[in-house]
């Protein structure tokens, strides 16, 4: 990427203008892959996400659409650290590694519902509080982690 600001400290108008898009494109890709992954989720347990978290105000839910905005987000920014020099290679590599980001958070929670011995799935949206939405989000959020180690 360019730096707006010269050795002397200039400041060059039409530089300044493209790192400007340059951010607001890494943001939009950024905001996709986490309405994405807010979608999966949504699609993965029962009632309207969006509801619980702000209309039911469910505890559970609120912790699994929060450590999964952070778990994507992670991944999103190691993938643009990572192809900092290159504006186009870093956002085609940024949708790609937040997809696989997004699928192996998929499985991951497919696989913890299916080893747990109750419906994780229900439990995550239940009214009072689980620690297995604690236990979920973290362990996504570390997979984000592998992840972004591995990119960058």
């Amino acid at each position: 990427m360019l730096m707006a600001l010269g050795v002397e400290g200039d400041l060059d108008a039409g530089d300044l203008l493209e790192e400007a898009g340059i951010v607001l494109a890494y943001c939009g890709v950024g905001l996709v892959m986490m309405l994405l992954g807010f979608i999966l989720v949504d699609l993965l347990t029962p009632g309207k996400l969006r509801d619980l978290v702000w209309v039911e105000r469910n505890y559970n839910a609120a912790v699994l659409v929060a450590t999964g905005f952070v778990a994507q987000g992670i991944i999103v920014i190691a993938a643009i650290y990572a192809s900092a020099d290159d504006f186009a290679k870093g956002l085609v590599t940024t949708i790609v590694y937040s997809v696989v980001g997004l699928v192996v958070s998929t499985v991951v929670f497919v696989v913890v519902d299916l080893l747990t011995p109750r419906n994780l799935r229900h439990d995550l949206v239940h009214i009072e509080p689980q620690p297995a939405s604690w236990v979920i989000g973290t362990l996504r959020i570390v997979v984000s982690g592998i992840i972004a180690l591995a990119i960058v």
